[in-house]
């Protein structure tokens, strides 16, 4: 159950139901097919369905896969919080939201120490959201080339700060670590903060252009209609990325009990 998503770019808050951002809901909505494909690939391969084993924590193939899935989802997640700000939602609508990821986060940890007892999931992508969340509500008021300094700071800073100090699984969670730990998902604050930092950059300047400016348009343009199934998926990321690996372990399950 390689956590790697999710979701959660729908956790850093969306606009009104009167002004959708539908290229940004398209944007998420890739990322979360895309993750459902990493998954459903995992899940084939941790059930011997694979003629052709797969090493899912070793070969670029799929190492790299997963940090491309984490990092759309986490800029979408900046991108997403500064439509949130931009279009006035307040502390309390963000609480809410931020309940329910912090929430899913712990049934996530729950749900990997039943199948995954030695390799459990104690900071995945969506406890990483729940921090980095907090973190870009308290700065979105800075102006994007502060962020942007920011996040640069954010991804360098694991690779000149190490300590054993960090390793232990209470503390593994800002990412000063020397060595990665056993688990099935591990998203630490750094570096991974960077990554949104500059999602909530980018989005506070594209949301600064006047309307009708080719750079505004690329938030809040017009789709075109085969891609509308795409945004409107994006606006239930948390929603899918929970319900999406039961069912497909399931009908796993439930195919390899009708095959004998």
């Amino acid at each position: 159950m390689k956590a790697t998503a999710p979701v959660v770019a729908a956790a850093a808050g969306q606009a009104t139901h009167l002004e959708r951002f539908d290229r940004l809901d398209a944007l998420r909505g890739l990322a979360i097919v895309w993750m459902a494909g990493f998954h459903f690939a995992f899940d084939l391969n941790h059930y011997g369905l694979l003629q052709l084993r797969q090493d899912f924590y070793g070969d670029p193939l799929w190492t790299w896969q997963r940090t491309a899935i984490v990092s759309l989802f986490l800029f979408t997640a900046g991108l997403s919080q500064a439509v949130a700000v931009q279009a006035g939602k307040g502390w309390p609508r963000f609480w809410r939201r931020w309940g329910q990821v912090a929430g899913c986060a712990v049934l996530v940890s729950l749900a990997s120490a039943f199948m995954f007892p030695r390799s459990w999931i104690s900071f995945g992508v969506l406890h990483g959201i729940a921090v980095m969340l907090l973190v870009c509500r308290v700065l979105a008021a800075w102006p994007p080339a502060r962020l942007l300094l920011l996040g640069a700071l954010a991804l360098a800073l694991p690779q000149l700060v190490q300590h054993t100090f960090f390793d232990g699984r209470w503390t593994n969670w800002l990412g000063l670590v020397t060595r990665k730990p056993v688990t099935e998902d591990y998203v630490p604050v750094l570096p991974w903060l960077g990554v949104m930092l500059w999602g909530l950059a980018a989005g506070a300047w594209l949301l600064a252009r006047r309307p009708g400016q080719p750079a505004a348009e690329l938030l809040g343009g017009a789709l075109p209609r085969l891609l509308l199934p795409l945004a409107a998926l994006g606006r239930w990321a948390l929603s899918f990325y929970m319900l999406h690996q039961p069912v497909l372990i399931g009908a796993i399950l439930a195919w390899k009990a009708w095959r004998g």
